[in-house]
C-alpha cells in the first residue's frame, strides 16, 4: 500500500458528537472493493514495535413513563402520577421511569443488553443516595429506567429487575450484556451468570454512555432530590498501562487516515469479507461528517496478521491514545486495562506526528480506528475497529 503524504490540515471540518435520539435502521451491508489505501497525517512513522521485553486483537417512538414499583417504594421519590392526555408532560417528569420497546422492532431481534446499575446525584427522602438502573440496546429500541433505595443494591435486586424487564416488555431475556462499571463488575457478573446471561465488561457502551450524559442534564438536574456539585460515586477507572501481552504484538506501526466515507465502507464490509473487527452506528449516536472528512487511525502490520486479528477480536477494543509524556502509545480494553500498545524515541518529528494524530482524532469527536494488515503497504485488512474516544459520563 503506497502512502500519500499530507499534512495535518486545521480546517478539517469539526464532527458534531451529540446523542441523536432518533433510532436509525442498520442499513443493508454492501460488499465493495478494500480499501486501497491510507494517507499519512505528516511523514508516515514506520517503525517496529518498541516493546519493555522482546516478544518470544425511524424516529423513535414516544418514551413512555410509568408507575414505579420499586423495592422500598417508600424510600424513593415515587414518579408523579401522569395524566397521558398531557403528553409534553410525561417526558418532562424527572421522577418518571421509562419502560419502553420499539413497536416496529421483533422482540426476537434484541440479543444484546447495555446496563448500568449506579448510584445517582439525588438524594431520596431518607437523605440517602438514590440508585438507578438504565438498560438499553445499541440502537436504542429497548428502554429502561429504574430507580431503587441505596439499600436494596444487590445481585438479587438486579437478577430480579432484569427478569422484569424481560417479562414487561415481552422480549427473551439478551445473550449478552454490556457494562462499564468495574466496581459492579461482582454484582452484575453474578446476577447475569444466574440467568444464563454472558456478562461483557466493556466500555464499548456508547448508546447508553451518551444516553446517561443526555439524562444528566435532561432527568437528573431536574430531579426535585438533586445534588449540585455531587461527584460520581463509582468513577471510571484509568489504571497505570500495563505490559503488552505476547500474543497482542505486532511489528510494524503507522498513523494514518481514511475519508469516512471509506471508513464507512470498511466497517460496511467486516461481515461480507470476513474480517475481524466492529462498527459503529455513526447514525444513531450522532456523528455528523462531512464525506471528505478524514479519519485518524493507527495501522499495525505483522506477518501474523490473522492471528492477532483474531486475539484483538476477543477483547473490548475502546480506544487508542497517543501519551505524549511517555512516547507511547496506550490501548484501553474492557473496562478498566491499559496497554503500552507500542512506544517510539522522542523527537520534535515524532512528537509533533503524535500530536497531530490526537488534533485530528479531537476534531472528528474522538472519531478513529484500528487496522490489522499482513503489511502497510497491502491493499486489505484482516482486522478493523472503528473507535470513540469519549469522556466518562457526569453519573
Amino acid at each position: 500500500m503506497s502512502h500519500t503524504l499530507l499534512s495535518v490540515s486545521h480546517t478539517t471540518p469539526m464532527a458534531s458528537l451529540s446523542f441523536n435520539t432518533t433510532r436509525i435502521r442498520t442499513p443493508t451491508l454492501q460488499s465493495h472493493k478494500p480499501i486501497s489505501k491510507f494517507t499519512s497525517l505528516t511523514k508516515p512513522i514506520k517503525v517496529s514495535f518498541t516493546f519493555l521485553t522482546k516478544p518470544s486483537r425511524r424516529n423513535q417512538q414516544k418514551l413512555h413513563p410509568i408507575r414505579s414499583s420499586s423495592v422500598s417504594e417508600s424510600s424513593v421519590f415515587a414518579p408523579k402520577e401522569v395524566e397521558f392526555d398531557d403528553e409534553d408532560d410525561e417526558e418532562d417528569d424527572p421522577t418518571a421511569e421509562l419502560s419502553y420497546l420499539d413497536p416496529e422492532t421483533d422482540p426476537g431481534s434484541i440479543l444484546e443488553w447495555e446496563l448500568d446499575f449506579c448510584s445517582r446525584p439525588i438524594l431520596d427522602i431518607r437523605g440517602k443516595k438514590l440508585w438507578e438502573l438504565v438498560v438499553c440496546d445499541s440502537s436504542l429500541s429497548l428502554q429502561y429506567t429504574k430507580y431503587f433505595p441505596n439499600n436494596v443494591i444487590n445481585s438479587v435486586t438486579l437478577k430480579d429487575a432484569i427478569v422484569s424487564i424481560s417479562d414487561d416488555l415481552g422480549v427473551p431475556l439478551p445473550e449478552k450484556i454490556r457494562f462499564f462499571r468495574s466496581q459492579m463488575q461482582t454484582i452484575i457478573t453474578k446476577a447475569c451468570k444466574e440467568l444464563g446471561i454472558k456478562p461483557i465488561p466493556s466500555k464499548r457502551c456508547l448508546s447508553l454512555l451518551l444516553w446517561l450524559e443526555e439524562r444528566y442534564e435532561a432527568v437528573y438536574m431536574r430531579h426535585p432530590g438533586f445534588q449540585k456539585g455531587s461527584k460520581p460515586l463509582l468513577a471510571l477507572d484509568n489504571p497505570f498501562p500495563m505490559e503488552l501481552p505476547e500474543n497482542l504484538f505486532g511489528e510494524k506501526w503507522a498513523f494514518v487516515q481514511l475519508p469516512i466515507s471509506a471508513v464507512r465502507e470498511e466497517v460496511s464490509s467486516l461481515e461480507t469479507r470476513l474480517v475481524f473487527g466492529a462498527g459503529l452506528d455513526l447514525d444513531l449516536l450522532g456523528i455528523e461528517i462531512d464525506d471528505k472528512t478524514l479519519i485518524p487511525g493507527l495501522a499495525v502490520a505483522t506477518s501474523r496478521a490473522r492471528p492477532l486479528a483474531a486475539w484483538m477480536n476477543g477483547l473490548e477494543v475502546c480506544s487508542i491514545e497517543a501519551e505524549l509524556s511517555r512516547a507511547s502509545l496506550i490501548l484501553s480494553v474492557g473496562i478498566s486495562t491499559r496497554y503500552i500498545y507500542a512506544t517510539y524515541k522522542k523527537t520534535p518529528v515524532t512528537t509533533n506526528e503524535a500530536e497531530a494524530w490526537e488534533a485530528a482524532k479531537k476534531a472528528c469527536g474522538g472519531l478513529h480506528f484500528l487496522a490489522i494488515q499482513e503489511d502497510l503497504d497491502s491493499d486489505d485488512c484482516v482486522g478493523f475497529w472503528l473507535l470513540l474516544d469519549l469522556p466518562p459520563p457526569p453519573v
